[in-house]
């Protein structure tokens, strides 16, 4: 009697939950994640949803803001989310794959740290019938042809807004013409979602700024993190002592920090100017009391992304049609502007 008064009310809830949600929810990457019914669809028959949300990096700042906001996504949506850090390590990102078929996880989104892998990623998760959503970086197969739906930024977009600020920058302060400026624009070539950031950085700013000799045009790949994103950009900086002042943008926050702090190291910082993206650690250097090389960054919201991808995810359970790619916007902020744009997300 008591499982069967169980039943019923588990079933009242449900119709409830769907009596709430309009069909114009699905493609807002801030609405509640998903309805009862999802939950009850992604349950495999535990009852329970259950996400993983693997991260290639998750002990940087941006995958530990998308994961609280997916977590959150999936709480409202009565579920449990686990989050799981792989590292920048294909074997432990192949681990946190298994774990989540071996558990019956009702779905997946990810970042994955190397795109190579992609095909078996969704091989293997397609066999076991557990839906996956890329996040930030592609699943793609080697032509670039995506192989899940993808929720991220425009790339190319963000990286000629990037591209536009800094001509503009160098126009106004007369920086053109001087055969001591030069920009360094710092690229993840391995890593298909960067690509196209650098790209946009290259062509905004040499097409707004024609005269800029293309021989004070330099480029550093790194891998992501702040430490190579130093090294990468130390290196140049000591390769090229005549050049007095820098312009840079790169391919990630902690890339452009690390260039920060090697002109710091190499006492280049009071003249140059260092674009960020994603302003998650750009607005801890705008608040530095004395100052930072870093003037500006393109701020999108890693929560659009966390709460995005969960999003879909759920309408996917949910038998809904989903679009395969999902973009997010993103504008400049400065030490001026970036509390009145970033909101709670500047504390």
């Amino acid at each position: 009697m008591k499982k069967a008064l169980a039943f019923i009310l588990s079933v009242t809830m449900a119709f409830a939950s769907l009596a709430g949600c309009s069909s114009g929810d699905t493609g807002s990457a801030g609405s509640a994640a998903g309805s009862q019914a999802a939950a009850d669809a992604g349950s495999k028959g535990s009852g329970k949803l259950t996400v993983y949300g693997i991260y290639k990096a998750g002990d940087q700042t941006w995958f530990i803001d998308e994961g609280a906001a997916a977590k959150k996504a999936v709480e409202a949506a009565g579920g449990e989310f686990i989050y799981v850090d792989a590292k920048m390590s294909p074997e432990e990102y192949l681990k946190a794959i298994d774990n989540a078929i071996a558990n019956n996880a009702s779905g997946v989104v990810t970042c994955i740290p190397d795109q190579t892998m992609s095909q078996s990623v969704v091989d293997k998760l397609t066999q076991a019938k557990i839906p996956v959503i890329a996040a930030d970086d592609a699943l793609q197969d080697g032509s670039g042809k995506k192989l899940a739906p993808w929720v991220g930024i425009d790339a190319y977009a963000i990286g000629e807004t990037n591209g536009k600020w800094l001509a503009d920058y160098a126009k106004k302060n007369d920086l053109v013409s001087k055969s001591d400026v030069g920009l360094l624009i710092m690229t993840m070539d391995t890593v298909s979602s960067c690509v196209p950031r650098a790209e946009g950085e290259y062509d905004a700013f040499t097409k707004d700024c024609p005269d800029f000799a293309a021989s004070r045009i330099f480029k550093a790949d790194y891998d992501g993190t702040t430490d190579k994103g130093n090294t990468a950009a130390a290196t140049v900086f000591t390769a090229h002592p005549e050049i007095k002042t820098w312009l840079v943008t790169g391919a990630n926050e902690e890339g452009t920090i690390g260039a920060c702090r090697a002109l710091e190291s190499a006492g280049l910082d009071k003249n140059a100017c260092v674009v960020g993206l994603g302003a998650y650690l750009a607005k801890d250097e705008f608040k530095k009391s004395g100052g930072s090389p870093m003037k500006a960054a393109t701020y999108f919201s890693s929560d659009s992304i966390g709460a995005g991808s969960v999003q879909v995810l759920l309408d996917t359970i949910a038998g809904k049609e989903v679009k395969q790619e999902t973009a997010v916007s993103a504008e400049i902020v400065t030490p001026e502007n970036y509390k009145e744009v970033m909101g709670a997300a500047a504390d």
